[in-house]
């Protein structure tokens, strides 16, 4: 691919994003469309240029540019013999970082609506007196409003995310940040990182147990969350590195270390790194739903029917109710079989680490814990292994995970008749959500089934184009409801296995025809599309779609 297909270091400096160079007002981006049809900039002055989305696997079929890191990040400051790296105050870790205002600062989400380090960070920050700072976490948490007021005091100018929700997401989407924000997958924010597309200046990273030397794990401690799969990348990627704990361990950790200690340049000791029983509420449980049970039955079956539930399979589910069931049925199945599959991926839930334990699977790859259930099992269980966010899914890396994997069940808000899904925007408009592996494990995967409700709250599930495409349909091969089960046109096998099953299969425009006859057509949002305020990349980093602006202001959003 082009080398400047994405953001360039030098882009990121902050004398080359003032915010006062960059009024909203002002702008006026070059559009083009991409393949999807959908419009895209061409550029956006202070991030960089861009590409529109071709294909899945475009880049497969290109040269692809080498890493910019060591060009854009500085080589790590060498420490002396028994440095102390342990400080109790965050002013003292942020001078001794050597942050300034313009940089990128990154954060991990793996305490979810627990997670009390980026709080904390930020209102040290403002009180410092930083200005157009950019912010990288791997994904804000529900629980994260307060992120807006940062937004609006000018501490951060640039957010670069998998997702934006609460009260930050409709900030956003009324226009408050003048800089488009920049969206990304799992897999996509560690090809960013790794490629330099999003170099990160400094790394303040919970570690629910670490020792002096900055080597930490999740899998202990009163805060522990289980997996570091998205700390890993911005340990090993960003320029200076804190590690930010509660729970101060005898050098050295033991038994398992998530990021080592040569990676960690402080390790910055607090009262609390959050709660983690917000991780989920309790663990995650498999629906009574009877609309959920019939969606997650229709999946199952049509999974059954795929043939790929044979020995040495692969299998990645979400922690959601209906997508609990289905994993419900397919260990059932898996037991009248005697069939034992290879690997589960992804975020692990407690039910899926009791199939590794009950035998149904070899191995479990975990890159973030879903639960408490699952914080002590990979200090207790070799076959439950920790693995970074570049190794489950970066399409640039030598072979990831997500490659390998035979079925994966996703969820959606909305999705259209070209099997599009969306995973971002409400029927609103706003931003809600976050990408996620969505797309990472869509494209990845032999089987990739999407699950939802024919219609939440009134308002059908399936459009005829989705508001936002975060997910292209042509890497989608199913839609499941309660209602039956419509299959991609691109996938004739499968449809000749549905029907040879006696499946409830459904054109897919025919169950919109058949659900908007309860629902009615609900009002399209009204959108200002003169202001892009959020960019969609393709894991590629190639553009899939623009978010704009909902008219209104945040306080009429909600």
């Amino acid at each position: 691919m082009n080398a400047e297909r994405n953001f360039k270091s030098e882009n990121f400096k902050s004398e080359n994003f003032k915010s006062g160079n960059f009024k909203s007002e002002n702008l006026a981006l070059t559009m083009i469309k991409n393949a999807l049809g959908r419009e895209v900039p061409v550029s956006i002055p202070g991030l960089g240029s861009y590409e529109p989305y071709v294909s899945p696997f475009a880049y497969l079929e290109r040269e692809l540019p080498a890493p910019a890191k060591a060009k854009s990040l500085p080589s790590p400051r060498p420490q002396k013999p028994r440095h102390d790296k342990v400080t109790d105050s965050i002013e003292n870790a942020v001078r001794r970082s050597g942050l300034e205002n313009g940089m990128t600062i990154s954060f991990h989400h793996h305490l979810r609506n627990g997670d009390a380090v980026i709080p904390m960070v930020l209102k040290t920050l403002s009180e410092m007196g930083f200005k157009d700072l950019a912010l990288a976490p791997s994904s804000l948490p529900d629980s994260h409003d307060m992120v807006a007021d940062y937004l609006r005091n000018g501490l951060i100018s640039r957010l670069f995310s998998s997702g934006a929700r609460g009260e930050v997401g409709r900030a956003i989407s009324a226009g408050e940040l003048d800089a488009p924000v920049v969206l990304r997958s799992h897999g996509g924010r560690a090809r960013a990182v790794q490629q330099g597309d999003m170099p990160i200046d400094v790394a303040f990273l919970a570690a629910p147990l670490c020792d002096k030397y900055g080597n930490m794990t999740g899998s202990g401690g009163r805060s522990a969350c289980g997996s570091l799969g998205y700390a890993q990348v911005d340990a090993a990627h960003a320029r200076h590195v804190i590690a930010v704990t509660d729970g101060l361990a005898d050098y050295p950790l033991r038994p398992r270390i998530s990021v080592p200690q040569y990676l960690v340049d402080q390790v910055l000791l607090v009262d609390s790194i959050g709660d983690p029983s917000k991780i989920a509420t309790g663990a995650a449980r498999i629906s009574r739903n009877p609309v959920d049970l019939r969606i997650a039955r229709n999946a199952f079956d049509l999974i059954a029917a795929s043939g790929l539930l044979t020995n040495g399979c692969s299998f990645q589910v979400g922690a959601g109710g209906a997508s609990l069931a289905v994993a419900a049925y397919v260990k059932d199945y898996m037991a009248e079989k005697k069939i034992k599959g290879s690997f589960g991926l992804g975020g692990m839930s407690g039910y899926m680490i009791e199939m590794l334990e009950q035998g149904y699977f070899e191995a479990m790859f975990d890159v973030q814990s879903f639960d408490s259930a699952v914080t002590d099992s990979m200090a207790r269980n070799p076959s439950h292994m920790e693995i970074d966010a570049s190794c489950y899914a970066n399409p640039f890396n030598k072979g990831c995970v997500a490659h390998n994997l035979d079925i994966v069940v996703l969820a959606a808000l909305d999705i259209d008749v070209d099997f599009n899904v969306n995973v971002q925007t409400g029927h609103d408009g706003v931003l809600r959500g976050a990408i996620g592996g969505h797309q990472d494990t869509a494209a990845g995967a032999k089987l990739a089934v999407v699950v939802a409700p024919s219609f939440r709250g009134g308002v059908p599930t399936v459009k005829e184009s989705v508001t936002t495409v975060c997910t292209p349909g042509e890497t989608v091969d199913a839609f499941v409801t309660e209602r039956g089960i419509c299959v991609n046109p691109r996938r004739e096998d499968l449809l000749e296995s549905a029907r040879a099953a006696r499946l409830p299969v459904k054109d897919i425009r025919a169950l919109k025809a058949e659900t908007e006859k309860l629902t009615g057509v609900p009002d399209a949002p009204e959108f200002d599309r003169s202001r892009v305020v959020a960019i969609i990349e393709n894991r590629d980093g190639a553009l899939l779609d623009s978010v704009y602006k909902v008219r209104g202001n945040s306080a009429s959003l909600r």
